[in-house]
């Protein structure tokens, strides 16, 4: 299966499973007035236009390049990412935090807590379905050696790493959830459904901050990491021909597709078809190693001196 199809596919089994879980949220919080369910349904609710929100990103971003985009659509993915962030910060963790303090303000006595339970069972195996298929689909993009918070950190994917943040904030929700209902009917305290609700809050705002910062950084041209620079530096010097190469410049387009930029110095000797051979040498040896580098541009600074 390819990283788009699989990355695809969890947003797919995402969606699908916060329709059903949304719609049993909210049929449960009217039969039992818990400010938590009703928290987590709208949690349930939000996630659901986000996955649609990233599909339609992913869509956008597929286009081909034309005489406005000459680079392509691929940062459209980051845009509708940086939305979904917003939406789970003012919707999500916003309306959560609001109805955790109308709960506080003005309690009200739960009745029938296994509705509660029930929704909160179902809801969890869902949810875990889901985020085995979000952490699956980060796993395919795992390098060697990389711990799976590291791949998480660093990946350029958004429709993968904003779906793994949504949907394991989903499966703390639930259990947080669980434990206000749980505490409120054991303590007869209605005020931790309440605080539950803000929790829940807290929670998915601290999310949209950590979705807001990675998006940030890929829409304002974040590029590749340090390692990286240094060994596409490596094979453009062992190129032969090649005398110095001053550090590459490189920023993402999209999740697979990295813009590069060289700046190389040719041997004195060579002519200047024999520079033409050793440009294309240079990229053919970048992209069998790193095919994400669909555009390289060198600039043969030797070229210059031999006018």
């Amino acid at each position: 299966m390819s990283a788009a199809s699989s990355s695809k596919l969890s947003l797919y089994g995402g969606i699908a499973a916060n329709v059903a879980i949304a719609v049993s949220k909210f049929v449960a919080a009217y039969i039992t007035g818990s400010s938590a369910m009703l928290s987590e349904g709208i949690h349930s609710l939000v996630d659901t236009g986000n996955g649609g929100l990233l599909l339609y990103g992913m869509s956008r971003s597929q286009r081909p390049a034309d005489a406005k985009h000459p680079f392509g659509h691929g940062k459209e993915l980051y845009f509708w990412a940086l939305i979904v962030a917003v939406l789970i910060f003012a919707i999500g963790g916003g309306m959560s935090f609001y109805e955790g303090i109308k709960h506080l303000e003005h309690p009200e006595p739960l009745t029938d807590p296994k509705w509660n339970y029930l929704v909160l069972g179902i809801s969890v195996v869902f949810e875990g379905a889901a985020s085995w298929l979000a952490i699956r689909a980060l796993l395919e993009k795992q390098a060697a050696g990389s711990s799976f918070w590291q791949t998480l950190r660093t990946s350029r994917d958004p429709a993968v790493f904003a779906s793994v943040l949504e949907n394991l904030a989903a499966v703390a929700g639930l259990l947080i959830a669980l434990l206000g209902v749980y505490f409120g009917h054991l303590l007869n305290n209605p005020l931790f459904d309440g605080g539950a609700s803000i929790i829940i809050g807290l929670l998915l705002m601290g999310v949209a901050v950590l979705l807001v910062s990675r998006t940030k950084d890929l829409l304002t041209g974040e590029g590749v990491n340090d390692a990286t620079v240094q060994q596409v530096q490596e094979l453009a010097r062992q190129t032969p021909g090649v005398s110095q190469v001053r550090p590459p410049l490189t920023m993402y387009l999209a999740p697979d597709d990295v813009m590069l930029a060289l700046d190389v110095d040719f041997d004195d000797h060579l002519t200047a078809i024999q520079v033409e051979q050793a440009v294309e040498a240079v990229q053919t040896s970048i992209r069998g190693a790193y095919p994400e580098f669909k555009r390289i541009f060198i600039e043969a600074k030797s070229l210059a001196n031999r006018a």
